[in-house]
């Protein structure tokens, strides 16, 4: 009979940062393990500066965290965020259909975004073709574009 150790000892409880192999995972072989159901987030802004919404996947290269965003601040930049988040939830719940936090998170988020683009049209003019929808004249090629402009930003 062979002397096995319960799945806690060899696991171990290391946190939302760490993961499992399989006793037997071959050397040669990438493995990913799966992320746990309702981990932490970050706000935001700053999961689309990090690059993930999830502190656990948080693995930056040569620890260099990106702090350059020039829209952070901005109704734009809030727009980036909120469109980034749904989309990290959206991807989160591809793999965890029964999170239902996560799931009342991501209807959160895209009834933010969509407020938050509906005030940039208004101010701003159009960010997408769409947009257009609510305008009364044509106004897609209205200057400045987003990025060629602070004020265009919200600043």
């Amino acid at each position: 009979m062979e002397n096995k150790k319960p799945d806690t000892e060899i696991e171990g409880n290391c946190g939302y940062k760490c993961g499992s192999l399989p006793m037997c995972a071959p050397l040669a072989t990438s493995w990913v393990p799966p992320q746990g159901m309702n981990p932490p987030m970050y706000e935001p802004e700053e999961a689309l500066n990090r690059g993930t919404l999830f502190p656990g996947l948080d693995l930056p290269f040569r620890n260099m965290i990106n702090k350059t965003n020039p829209c952070a601040g901005t109704p734009l930049g809030e727009l980036m965020a909120l469109t980034f988040m749904a989309k990290e939830l959206q991807l989160y719940l591809d793999t965890h259909p029964d999170d239902t936090d996560a799931f009342k998170a991501l209807r959160e988020t895209l009834a933010l975004k969509r407020e938050g683009a509906e005030r940039y049209v208004k101010l701003y003019g159009p960010l997408k073709l769409e947009d257009l929808e609510m305008s009364d004249k044509y106004d897609w090629l209205r200057g400045p574009w987003p990025w060629e402009y602070r004020e265009r930003m919200g600043k």
